[in-house]
């Protein structure tokens, strides 16, 4: 919420004071220049650390949307080039975070495009398979164009609103789509910890209390098991906890000795686990993008070992080739699926466990609507997903 009588000022996810000024130049470029001050109070001392601290963290060169309360007229997409701020304490007193940012402006939405340039190749995989080639831009984009050849699409109901699926997204095509600066983050991934978002990479993240979501998935340390990987369906929150394993069927991972912030971006979050072993360590990898409906997990161990990701409850399954679903709905209407891109031996609790490995690659998600899952939504559209999940990087381009 604005502070007083100022607006906010927001640049990706970090929100700011709005200031009165911001100063406009063109040369080979058309810079933006702000500057401003955050204090606490009014802020509270936590909140003035937070945008203290995601000011610092923000990435410089990343297209960003920059939105403001009083000035919208100047709201554009612009990536950051260089930010500075002084941290000071008058003890008992006051705390401040005097700041600058030096952006590059890259045009309004209606001057330019943004261009999802879907790079690599498919997943390796022991099953020939191919996947399906899939993108989800923001919840209120426009005028998604790949071309000669479009693919197909479908809608998911999250907890931020409806999601646009495109499926069959043509190879050697980089998808271009409209979306104004105040849409951008509409159903984004993000990490918050202790309930804060997080913005950038560079950041101190402790091993618990962190939630990882898309508003169609939402993964958080678990009570019992390991992680608990939640789905939004029906309207809803539902939970299953996951066991994630080192020892096999033994005893799964219940804490975690560190967390690390690998890519922090509206479309793709990757966050490191890490867990000391006796002697060294185990590593897992977890990571969301905009629009799915699984975790991708990748699971590190220094020593050959059996691996395992699996139910912490058992429910009665069925395996296909790479993946392994429920084989009757839950109380909620829905089925597990989880799977990965190599070879492995299904859990009896539902689930995977691969033995004499140093390494596990899976998913976790669910088939909404269980039996009656619409297409796209199935087991199987889900392995192939994940088998053609595509890097994504993101430009502004000229319209």
């Amino acid at each position: 919420m604005p502070q007083g009588d100022y607006g906010d000022l927001r640049i990706g996810r970090l929100l700011l004071r709005e200031t009165f000024k911001a100063g406009e130049s063109s040369s080979d470029n058309r810079t933006i220049d702000l500057e401003g001050q955050e204090s606490s109070p009014p802020l509270t001392r936590a909140d003035l650390v937070w945008r203290h601290d995601n000011l610092c963290a923000l990435v410089e060169g990343a297209v960003v949307p920059a939105t403001w309360t009083d000035k919208p007229e100047r709201n554009c997409y612009v990536t950051v080039t260089s930010v500075s701020a002084d941290y000071t304490e008058w003890r008992t007193d006051i705390v401040t975070s005097d700041w600058k940012i030096q952006a590059t402006r890259l045009g309004s939405d209606a001057e330019v495009d943004l261009q999802s340039r879907l790079t690599g190749i498919v997943r390796a995989n022991d099953f020939s398979l191919t996947g399906e080639r899939w993108h989800a831009p923001p919840i209120g984009h426009y005028s998604y164009y790949t071309g000669s050849s479009n693919p197909t699409s479908m809608t998911r109901a999250g907890a931020d609103g409806t999601i646009t699926v495109y499926r069959g997204v043509p190879t050697g095509v980089s998808p271009r789509w409209g979306c104004t600066p105040t849409n951008y983050l509409n159903g984004r991934v993000r990490l918050t910890s202790s309930g804060t978002e997080l913005c950038g990479t560079d950041q101190s993240l402790g091993p618990a209390g962190w939630a990882l979501t898309n508003g169609l998935v939402n993964v958080t340390p678990g009570a019992s098991g390991t992680l608990d990987v939640q789905t939004y369906t029906g309207g809803a929150w539902r939970s299953k906890e996951w066991n994630i394993s080192v020892a096999g069927s033994g005893a799964s991972i219940t804490s975690w000795d560190g967390a690390t912030l690998l890519r922090n971006d509206p479309e793709h979050v990757i966050l490191r686990l890490t867990k000391s072993l006796s002697p060294g360590r185990a590593t897992l990898d977890l990571a969301l993008r905009r629009g799915s409906r699984f975790v991708e997990g990748y699971l590190q161990t220094g020593t050959s070992t059996t691996l395992g990701a699996y139910l912490r409850t058992l429910e009665s399954s069925t395996s296909g080739t790479g993946y392994v679903t429920a084989s009757g709905n839950d109380a909620d209407g829905n089925r597990f699926a989880c799977g990965s891109a190599r070879t492995f031996t299904v859990h009896a609790n539902g689930g995977l466990v691969k033995s004499s490995a140093t390494s596990l690659d899976f998913w976790i998600g669910v088939a909404a609507g269980g039996g009656s899952a619409v297409s796209g939504d199935t087991a199987t559209d889900l392995r192939n997903q994940y088998i053609a999940s595509m890097p994504e990087a993101v430009y502004a381009v000229r319209r």
